[in-house]
């Protein structure tokens, strides 16, 4: 069995004692642990201190906020997000894609902060491969095993990211909240992952001793239809072969805007503005299911062992689309 490093270990009793600790070099933070403590037994994240911020009240928890949207603590767990009356009610696709996420046990333990975060799940980043992201000189997948890597974004590296809460919250124009060093700001969702030739050692924006503290939820606008759809595998555990999170505002029948983001696609999640534009505007009859099954993956570069991810995303616009039309 691999053993975890050697590591000094500590559960500070306020924000800014956290964000002192984990501005020191090699400290990473610890909240559920459902995906740090397996990067740290596979020698993924070079590692000196953890810093716990499991007990930090202040992160937790679901609120409406005065304008009608709703704030959901970094430590929220997944399994509260997806049985959240509010969340349920008003942001039907952030609930279905949390109630995605792995198993009963995870979504109990894992956090919504740490499901963002989380590092890829590519088997040569995750193995004993010196990969580009690891500071080595190539992408195995590009040669290698490709049949769960990335159709669009890739290059130099082809992971694809594996939250299914991040696609929702990007289509519904969540807010993500950071407080570091520097103190605090604010990242729109969509803005918070970095493509996969833009930075190799990280996924997202967050920096060295910053905590994402809270997720913020717009309101809902009238008429707002969102969901999530994710193939797998397999049903009980695993991540996202192909997905789409759907966000329509709906007025007099048609689509008066459309936001949609694709799983299992990208290194991040992929929002594909050609599927928007072809729904902007128009009645979800036949022929816009259609186009915009086709639009979907417009530009999609399969790699030699993923190409069935192609018809496969569409299959789930097409079906995704059909059931928002009633």
């Amino acid at each position: 069995m691999t053993m975890l490093p050697r590591f000094s270990y500590v559960r500070p009793r306020s924000l800014d004692e956290a964000v002192r600790h984990l501005s020191e070099e090699g400290s990473l933070a610890h909240a559920g642990g459902s995906d740090l403590l397996g990067c740290l037994r596979e020698h993924v994240l070079p590692v000196e201190k953890v810093v716990s911020i499991s007990g930090l009240e202040e992160l937790k928890g679901i609120a409406e906020t005065p304008d009608g949207g709703l704030r959901l603590g970094a430590l929220t767990t997944i399994a509260e997000v997806a049985a959240h009356p509010l969340v349920r009610e008003r942001y039907a696709g952030l609930a279905q894609g949390a109630s995605e996420v792995a198993s009963p046990q995870l979504r109990n333990q894992g956090t919504l902060g740490g499901n963002l975060c989380q590092k890829p799940r590519c088997w040569y980043y995750r193995g004993e491969f010196q990969c580009l992201r690891k500071g080595g000189s190539e992408c195995f997948a590009v040669e290698g095993e490709n049949a769960y890597h990335c159709v669009f974004g890739g290059g130099p590296c082809y992971i694809v990211h594996p939250s299914d809460t991040a696609p929702n919250l990007v289509a519904l124009g969540a807010t993500i909240h950071l407080t570091g060093p520097r103190g605090s700001r604010e990242v729109p969702a969509g803005e918070f992952f970095l493509p996969a030739g833009e930075v190799l050692d990280r996924e997202t924006v967050v920096e060295p001793g910053e905590i994402v503290v809270r997720v913020v939820l717009p309101p809902p606008p009238p008429g707002l239809k969102s969901s999530y759809r994710k193939v797998r595998a397999r049903r009980s555990w695993d991540f996202a072969l192909a997905g789409l999170a759907l966000a329509l505002n709906m007025e007099n029948g048609r689509v008066k805007e459309a936001r949609a983001v694709l799983s299992g696609a990208a290194p991040m999640p992929w929002r594909s503005q050609e599927l928007e534009h072809v729904l902007q505007g128009s009645e979800l009859d036949g022929d816009t299911v259609a186009r915009a099954a086709r639009a979907a993956v417009d530009g999609a570069r399969p790699l030699e062992q993923n190409g069935y991810k192609v018809p496969l995303f569409q299959g789930v616009v097409e079906e995704e689309l059909l059931k928002a039309a009633g």
